[in-house]
């Protein structure tokens, strides 16, 4: 191939996006894909007091640094590499890691917000929207927040109720009128994988002309 593929996995929270991501990189295979999630490229707010930070609203599309996330893409395009970011939510600091993201054949971009903002979505070259009902992407984030991060039980409902259920709303459900495919069932569609590894297949390795 001339450029990587590009795909794009959105979809409302805890909808299994990164669960997707990661199950289309081990079958094509570690080697020859490269996931970028978009949850690295929130904005650093160390400048705000902790008051502050703990109203940031984090699915809102102004807390992520796309510009930064399209210069990016348009490196791991190019065939260069790029600095591996990590966010640390609690904190609200933005690190570079030390590692370098070599492009690969197949970049994977996931995150709720990917195909809400133009300057992604014009790079990509698949668009996916995993979708899944409301009350069990609830239940799923909720059964996240407490059991895997030790949040509070009422904090974690207030803010599914004050910013990230507004949010997805407002953008996030607005977008999948821009995905070529609609994945119904979530991350865990195993018949919709199949059908997006073959097309990853294809793109890689296109039959000859006859």
């Amino acid at each position: 191939m001339d450029k990587p593929l590009l795909v794009g996995i959105a979809g409302g929270t805890s909808v299994g996006k990164s669960t997707f991501a990661t199950r289309i990189a081990e079958k094509v295979g570690v080697d020859q894909t490269v996931i970028l999630p978009e949850e690295s490229y929130y904005f650093d707010q160390t400048h705000l007091s902790g008051k502050e930070r703990k109203e940031i609203n984090f699915d809102a599309p102004e807390s992520i640094d796309f510009d930064l996330m399209a210069a990016h893409l348009q490196l791991l395009i190019a065939g260069r590499s790029v600095p591996r970011l990590h966010y640390l939510p609690d904190l609200c600091v933005r690190q570079e890691t030390g590692e370098m993201i070599e492009s690969k054949p197949v970049v994977l971009v996931e995150g709720i917000l990917i195909l809400a903002d133009a300057r992604i979505r014009d790079l990509l070259d698949v668009k996916i929207y995993l979708d899944a009902d409301s009350d069990l992407r609830f239940i799923r984030r909720l059964e996240r927040e407490v059991n895997e991060r030790g949040k509070d039980l009422e904090e974690v409902c207030r803010r599914y109720l004050t910013k990230v259920k507004p949010m997805h709303l407002k953008h996030v459900l607005g977008s999948k009128r821009y995905a070529d495919v609609v994945v119904p069932q979530g991350g865990r569609n195993r018949a919709a994988l199949r059908i997006i590894l073959s097309t990853i297949h294809t793109a890689l390795h296109p039959p000859e002309d006859l």
